[in-house]
């Protein structure tokens, strides 16, 4: 099946960040903008109180569901921003690199960020995509 996204990796730029630079999607991709995956279970508890990458797990999961239900996979995010409730860098580094591991070798551009709170209580990881399709 083809993909609508194209990863641009750049020789310009360090090869250190684990993410392509860049992505495009041709014109007549579809496009879904994905609300932040959140930590939720079925039941609208938290999941994995104070364990960042325990949250970061569900909030993939959660991803995978809503992009499935859109019509998309993890192979059709064209980018990413992942938000960690904490002010240690490894906080963000454990969080990222469970959301990295679950893209694989599709390395979408990426935002990683440490904010001040989040809008669930016990919450310390969200996860915000957006995907390109071609119907």
């Amino acid at each position: 099946m083809a993909r609508a996204v194209s990863l641009i990796r750049s020789a310009s730029l360090s090869d250190v960040a684990e993410y392509a630079y860049a992505a495009t999607a041709p014109a007549e991709a579809r496009l879904i903008f994905l609300a932040g995956s959140c930590p939720l279970n079925a039941d609208g508890t938290t999941a994995a109180i104070g364990d960042y990458a325990g949250q970061a797990a569900r909030c993939v999961e959660n991803l995978r569901t809503a992009l499935a239900d859109a019509g998309a996979s993890l192979q059709d995010v064209i980018s990413t921003r992942v938000l960690v409730a904490s002010t240690r860098q490894q906080d963000l580094v454990a969080s990222w690199e469970v959301v990295r591991d679950a893209f694989g070798d599709h390395d979408v551009p990426s935002t990683l960020m440490g904010v001040t709170v989040l809008g669930y209580a016990d919450q310390l990881v969200e996860v915000e995509a957006v995907a390109a399709v071609l119907d």
